[in-house]
């Protein structure tokens, strides 16, 4: 049979059972060995299972349940509430400030946690309603929390950075370096468009009035509020750059500062521990789960030999290297669409990662910009996870078209943000040159 037929039957079949609704990961694997067993028999399982015991007893692995676990316990502290009554105090005397406070506090969840879900979730209940009630166009207030949230993949920590890394093969530490400037150019260019918009449209999010500034005192003690953040973020990435702990190391420094987090809130309860705990045995199996897939669809895809054929296709891009490198892009972006990332992730990065490395492109800075699409694939319909977070804490006056419209000006930011980085790549490679 054809590698051309063969493609076909394999990715037909991918699609096909993923329409039923079946599981990424239990779709991938299954499918893939089949047609491991169909191309190469039986044998070739024992190269599958001699991959994943590789894997299995990587340190890195480490990271991913003790980053959720983090995640897990910081949503329920408190930090969000005194966090926003902090920025609420700061930033709420001027055009557009209670928003871009939220986008603020986003970006310190994002430094935390290291998931998307946890600061759409917080945002939602807290600063969406406040935003309303004082006049914030919902589409604004909807679209600055959309956006903001999907800044925990990025930003680092990150669980599909670890991820990315080990499916690739490039180092945790460097993409945790990466992402650091890209982060903050994503946070200046929502926070310049969110300030434009204020002052061109001052209706769509008014200041605050003079009442409900409150006095200099108040904010100072409200500061207060960002100290255990900030020491959270100091365990983690002060302790990755001071090279004081590997990544994975410093993924239990997080823990540890979240269970001080929950001690100085009130909340070190057992029930919270436990919920906790399952749910990151939740996540956790399902991730192993994801990452034996994985495995299985790599080795069933390069012993088709479809690695040539994909290359051919690649080839015959106009543009040249830049024209393959946009086109990988396009292909995430309308994917991002349909799939969920870690789904994307294994179906497209055992493919274009060889070309990558081929062209002579640097895939710590690929997978920053993988990375970046796969923020653009939470917040886009008709499946963005954060659409479906954001759905379910919003009033109930808030239709699901009006988070859907509210996220286009965000989207057209990361897509512009896309667009610098790939122009300026040292945004992306510079920190890790120096750390590493």
């Amino acid at each position: 049979m054809s590698i051309e037929l063969l493609t076909l039957l394999f990715f037909g079949s991918l699609l096909f059972f993923l329409l039923l609704g079946l599981p990424l990961a239990f779709v991938l694997g299954g499918v893939s060995v089949v047609f491991l067993y169909f191309t190469w028999g039986f044998d070739s399982f024992f190269m599958v299972a001699s991959q994943i015991w590789g894997t299995m007893g990587s340190f890195t692995l480490v990271a991913i349940p003790l980053f959720v676990f983090m995640a897990m316990v910081l949503e329920r502290t408190g930090v969000a509430k005194d966090l926003y009554r902090m920025m609420h105090l700061w930033f709420g005397g001027i055009r557009g400030g209670l928003a871009l406070g939220t986008l603020a506090i986003c970006a310190v969840f994002a430094a935390m946690v290291g998931i998307s879900g946890a600061a759409v979730v917080a945002m939602g209940t807290i600063a969406l309603p406040s935003m309303l009630e004082r006049g914030y166009d919902r589409k604004m207030a909807l679209g600055v929390i959309n956006t903001g949230g999907g800044w925990g993949i990025l930003i680092p920590p990150s669980i599909l950075m670890i991820l990315y890394a080990l499916i690739t093969g490039v180092s945790v530490g460097q993409m945790f370096a990466a992402g650091i400037m890209p982060g903050v150019l994503l946070m200046v260019l929502t926070a310049i468009y969110v300030l434009v918009r204020a002052h061109l449209q001052p209706h769509l999010a008014p200041a605050l009035p003079k009442e409900e500034r409150g006095t200099w005192g108040e904010k100072f003690r409200a500061l207060r509020a960002v100290l255990l953040p900030i020491g959270v973020v100091v365990m983690v990435l002060g302790s990755i750059i001071g090279g004081i702990t590997t990544p994975t190391e410093a993924a239990a420094m997080g823990v540890l500062g979240a269970l001080i987090s929950a001690a100085v809130y009130r909340q070190f309860k057992w029930s919270i521990m436990q919920e906790a705990a399952i749910r990151t045995f939740k996540l956790t199996g399902m991730i192993m789960w994801i990452l034996f897939a994985a495995h299985a669809f790599s080795a069933a895809y390069q012993s088709m030999g479809a690695q040539d054929l994909i290359e051919g296709l690649m080839q015959g891009i106009p543009g040249g290297a830049w024209g393959i490198i946009i086109a990988m892009m396009v292909i995430v972006f309308f994917l991002a669409m349909v799939l969920d990332p870690v789904g994307i992730m294994l179906i497209t990065l055992p493919v274009f990662m060889p070309i990558v490395k081929s062209l002579g492109f640097d895939p710590v800075w690929f997978g920053i910009l993988f990375v970046i699409n796969m923020e653009i694939g939470y917040m886009t319909p008709p499946f963005g996870f954060n659409l479906f977070y954001l759905k379910g804490v919003v009033p109930p006056g808030i239709t699901m078209k009006d988070i859907y419209t509210s996220v286009i000006p965000f989207v057209l930011i990361e897509i512009v943000a896309i667009g610098i980085i790939m122009a300026f790549p040292e945004i992306a490679t510079w920190l890790p040159g120096v750390f590493f």
